[in-house]
């Protein structure tokens, strides 16, 4: 591909740039690729499987010991009410992530599969981040290869990014030494894209990352994605410090104008991936309808329920009626999406 950003350039326009000029540059790129002025989402829910956790990142708020009073492993007709629920409401996915259990078998997680898959044949599982996977092998004494194999058997639809944080070893050895490495995180996304499975990626940004750094997490993604194609999205989103060990050293967080400037420049490094998604989750609605300016094209998903990010104190929610009027305001025509993002159905 001609003409592509290179590092040295990228780091300039994340340091001088003006922020409105790096937004229209990323808007232009954004209008090329989705010319039709549609803002997707899909209606899911996130559902956490548990809550025990042996990685103990310091920015997870949302983590137990085995030992926590509060510490949970869903219940079976608890995650079947969720899944019901999200059916009823019009949902296509689920979002099925966990903590990385010191003692939960290969069988678990296959029966969990098999389970969902034989009671809701219609609903996509978008499950199990590349931590959780690297752990399910280690645990089972599997290899990789056959690790997404089998979960893929079983009913596993695609990956979601989540563990990706920054793509760095000196940041991850900070904020989550227990977790796997950027390394160990490409080579599941790898192996997945390989069997067939598309995935997300993400960048928590706003820690202790150097700008340097956070470069280097974008040009490893659109390296990957040159290799295998296989990202459907990519999603940034700012580190939300409350309530988690790194609150007393991060004591600023990541502004808006530091959100929109990540997602500008990941519009115009990652021009290989089609979709950027708005993280109202943590920045809220507005700041996601001005995300629609600066290189956003996906709004992500309506959320049904979401647990982690609310660990660390935010608490922003979305109907889907709300999700709608929203987009309409920022002046685009909402469409619901699926997973790998076939149009189910538009919002005039």
């Amino acid at each position: 591909m001609t003409n592509r950003i290179s590092t040295s350039e990228a780091l300039r326009l994340y340091r001088e740039e003006e922020l409105l000029s790096l937004g229209k540059r990323a808007h232009a790129i954004r209008q090329a690729k989705h010319p039709n002025s549609q803002v997707t989402f899909v209606i899911d829910r996130n559902i956490n499987y548990t809550n025990i956790c042996s990685c103990q990142c310091r920015f997870c708020a949302y983590y137990r010991e085995e030992s926590a009073p509060d510490a949970y492993v869903l219940d079976r007709e608890i995650l079947h009410q969720k899944i019901a629920e999200t059916v009823e409401l019009g949902g296509t996915q689920i979002l099925l992530q966990g903590g990385l259990h010191p003692h939960l078998t290969f069988d678990y997680y296959k029966n969990l599969l098999e389970d969902i898959k034989k009671n809701f044949p219609g609903i996509h599982i978008h499950g199990f981040s590349a931590p959780e996977i690297w752990h399910i092998s280690k645990q089972s004494n599997l290899n990789l290869d056959e690790t997404i194999s089998r979960l893929k058997d079983a009913g596993l639809g695609s990956i979601p990014g989540g563990g990706a944080e920054i793509l760095d070893d000196r940041v991850r050895s900070h904020i989550s030494p227990n977790k796997i490495g950027w390394e160990q995180w490409m080579k599941v996304m790898e192996r997945a894209h390989r069997q067939g499975l598309r995935s997300t990626a993400t960048m928590m940004f706003g820690s202790v990352e150097s700008p340097e750094e956070l470069i280097s997490h974008l040009f490893r993604v659109r390296d990957l994605q040159d290799k295998t194609g296989g990202f459907t999205a990519f999603i940034p989103w700012s580190f939300q410090p409350d309530h988690t060990d790194l609150q007393d050293e991060v004591t600023t967080a990541a502004t808006g104008t530091d959100y929109l400037r990540v997602l500008a420049l990941s519009r115009l490094v990652l021009d290989n991936i089609d979709n950027i998604q708005a993280s109202w989750v943590t920045q809220g609605a507005k700041m996601a309808q001005v995300a629609l300016y600066f290189g956003a094209n996906d709004f992500g998903s309506t959320m049904i329920e979401e647990n982690v990010v609310a660990a660390a104190g935010v608490h922003f929610r979305m109907s889907l009626e709300e999700m709608v009027s929203t987009i309409k305001e920022a002046g685009f025509t909402p469409a619901q999406r699926d997973t790998l993002y076939n149009i189910i159905k538009t919002y005039p």
